[in-house]
């Protein structure tokens, strides 16, 4: 599965540090990684590909001064590493000088941590991933004889392994894993063709869904498109399904990303302390969570995570931040460099019977969106337009599916009008939440 052990890892960011010191640099950080991988994708029954990876690489940071140059390698040997060290030392060289660049401040780096228990080690041969991947689709098309074409099914194997050290004495790692199924099935009747996808994905094998299971929700979503209808212009309340509303939250994350804020592209500049949502809603970071593909006790600069709320009670709390981000804005890292870990949309209000049929009952008569196409989305002023499909609801039963509408509205007043979040929660990457029920929105249809 690895080549190196973690040692070894540890032995060569060491080696690039030592080569770092030795050629000017005033402060350096090296990570050296290594992965491997499978992919299988069958299509109608058969194999179409099956891909297997393996990547390994070291990248160095340096820093003479205020100037920062960075170069990378793959071959691990003695000789390209000083190249690649050497690299990073002319880049610094002729770089313009960035009084905000640098290594974190020292009492932002993580010391004591312990394992994210993120690594979950498949042995799965290909045969087995293309039998999975099969069974999968042949569920999806046992479903009905409207299933009648797909776009394949696949299986993914991915574990790796990284060493990040710094000048600075910081020095961790750990072995990760992330798996997954998918499928994505095709239903005809006459000349209406729909297509849906479902997948499953976690660092834990045992923790995927059953493929069977899989296969015919995929294939049930696709036919419940079939017969979509055009909506005429209206004003309505929306429910994002919870995979979408994920993306909601990841909106949110790029707004508040120090990136976008120190550069002013941001609609939520100077946003802290400001209420932004209702103030039922809370929005938790927990990279502590063990297991969970967004657990990490430290950042990709070493600075500790830790648990926090973002938005407590509706009001914006904190950003998120990189080292140089933060110091661009005159603040401090939240331990964000990388991203955001395990975020968590919730409400105070839900309740554990909060499912997704009641938030369509909650929604009573509006659209449910489940897809979302384009991306229309301009961070700058927060204005927000994207075509969709789903269904439209009435008194809380779904009605009929519909497409080829457009639904649009301002970000800032997305997140105000945030009616419910029900307990149908799914994670999709480092994101989770329920279904998010706007209260609402501008459609443009027919």
């Amino acid at each position: 599965m690895f080549e190196y052990d973690p040692a070894r890892l540890g032995q060569l960011a060491a080696m690039a540090l030592d080569r770092a010191r030795a050629g000017g640099a005033t402060g350096a950080a090296a990570e050296v990684s290594e992965s491997s991988g499978l992919a299988v994708n069958v299509r109608r029954g058969k194999i179409e590909t099956i891909e297997q990876t393996r990547d390994k690489g070291l990248g160095i940071s340096v820093y003479i001064g205020t100037r920062r140059g960075h170069a990378s390698t793959s071959d691990f040997s003695e000789s390209s590493i000083a190249e690649t060290v050497a690299a990073a030392c002319a880049i610094a060289r002729h770089t313009a000088e960035d009084p905000f660049a640098g290594l974190p401040d020292p009492d932002t780096l993580a010391r004591d941590w312990r394992d994210p228990g993120v690594f979950h080690p498949w042995k799965i041969s290909v045969d087995e991933a293309v039998e999975i991947a099969l069974t999968a689709e042949a569920a999806a098309f046992a479903v009905s004889p409207a299933i009648r074409n797909s776009e394949g099914a696949s299986v993914s194997v991915s574990h790796g392994q990284f060493v990040s050290a710094n000048t600075l004495g910081f020095e961790g790692g750990y072995r990760y894993s992330r798996h997954s199924i998918a499928a994505a099935p095709i239903a005809q009747r006459g000349r209406d063709m729909q297509r849906d996808d479902w997948y499953s994905s976690h660092t834990n094998p045992r923790k995927l869904a059953d493929p069977q299971a899989l296969g015919r929700y995929a294939a049930e979503r696709a036919l419940a498109r079939l017969g979509a209808k055009r909506l005429s212009t209206r004003r309505v309340p929306v429910l994002y399904e919870a995979p979408l509303a994920c993306g909601l939250l990841g909106h949110f994350v790029q707004a508040t990303s120090g990136g976008a804020l120190y550069r002013k592209s941001s609609f939520l500049v100077d946003s802290l302390g400001q209420a932004l949502f209702p103030e039922h809603i809370d929005i938790v970071e927990d990279p502590t969570l063990r297991g969970e593909a967004g657990s990490a006790p430290f950042d990709s600069e070493g600075v500790v995570t830790q648990r926090r709320k973002v938005v407590d009670a509706g009001v914006l709390r904190g950003y998120f931040l990189s080292t140089y981000s933060a110091r661009k804005l005159g603040m401090k890292t939240t331990g964000n460099a990388g991203g955001s870990h395990n975020l968590r949309l919730v409400s105070r209000l839900a309740k554990p019977q909060d499912s997704f049929e009641a938030m369509l009952k909650r929604l009573d008569t509006g659209l449910l969106v489940t897809d979302l196409m384009g991306q229309g989305v301009n961070y700058v002023t927060g204005d927000y337009s994207r075509g969709a499909s789903g269904f439209w609801v009435e008194g809380g039963q779904i009605a009929y599916p519909v497409e080829e509408i457009t639904i649009a509205g301002n970000l800032r007043q997305i997140f105000s009008d945030v009616v419910a979040v029900g307990a149908d929660e799914i994670t999709r990457g480092t994101k989770r939440t329920g279904s998010v029920l706007i209260g609402e929105m501008a459609i443009a249809g027919s």
